[in-house]
């Protein structure tokens, strides 16, 4: 009996090469989904516009935003969340930080936070408030919902102001979790310190009088 070897190889060789390709296409596939998945699912680049957020996060600055957080675990005080603000034209997004939980009360006098009539010890040293706008009356927070501020606080739109108002977890895209600048955590970030050791630091400029001499 006869065989052609040759013959035999190449459809080998065939096989091998038909399982190389599908093997291929499916790691391809793979890592498509994956990274469809990280980016709508998981995590999400976002770039700071504005000096809202100041001087925790600086106009300009790109953030790394987990948006599987709020799946796994609550809403925090304190937490820095990208916000999807809708209540005007056309949708954009904010980056606030998460001061009343639901079913507080919160209230601004003298230009400082009170939570359910005590004042909030707050983690930095935020410049006092110069108008509580909606929050200079008490506001009840309904399920749900979250009372945000900015960092820069006379210089910014969040939850004092009638066209943000109290926002809920379904406004929330995801915590703000590592700002790309210099690869750390925004949780762990006290830029109101580093403005003042920047400040302390600083060389002042020679006087007038001094540069005349």
């Amino acid at each position: 009996m006869k065989y052609d070897f040759d013959l035999e190889n190449r459809k080998d060789a065939g096989k091998r090469l038909a399982k190389m390709i599908l093997i291929t296409i499916i790691e391809v596939l793979l890592v498509v989904s994956a990274a469809y998945a990280i980016t709508h699912y998981g995590m999400e680049t976002f770039t700071v516009s504005g000096q809202y957020m100041s001087p925790t996060l600086e106009n300009g600055d790109k953030l790394l935003v987990n948006k599987l957080s709020y799946r796994i675990h609550s809403v925090k005080r304190n937490d820095v969340v990208v916000v999807q603000q809708s209540g005007s034209e056309h949708n954009y997004y904010t980056v606030e930080r998460v001061i009343g939980l639901p079913g507080e009360e919160v209230q601004i006098q003298e230009g400082k936070v009170f939570i359910n009539g005590k004042e909030l010890k707050e983690a930095y040293d935020f410049p006092v408030m110069e108008n509580g706008g909606l929050a200079l009356e008490p506001v009840i927070l309904e399920k749900d919902e979250y009372f945000v501020l900015c960092d820069n606080r006379n210089n910014g739109e969040d939850s004092r102001n009638a066209n943000v108002g109290n926002i809920t977890k379904e406004d929330i895209v995801g915590k703000a979790w590592i700002r790309m600048n210099t690869i750390e955590f925004i949780s762990y970030r006290d830029g109101f310190s580093e403005a003042k050791k920047a400040k302390q630091t600083a060389v002042p400029e020679p006087s007038s009088e001094a540069q005349e001499k």
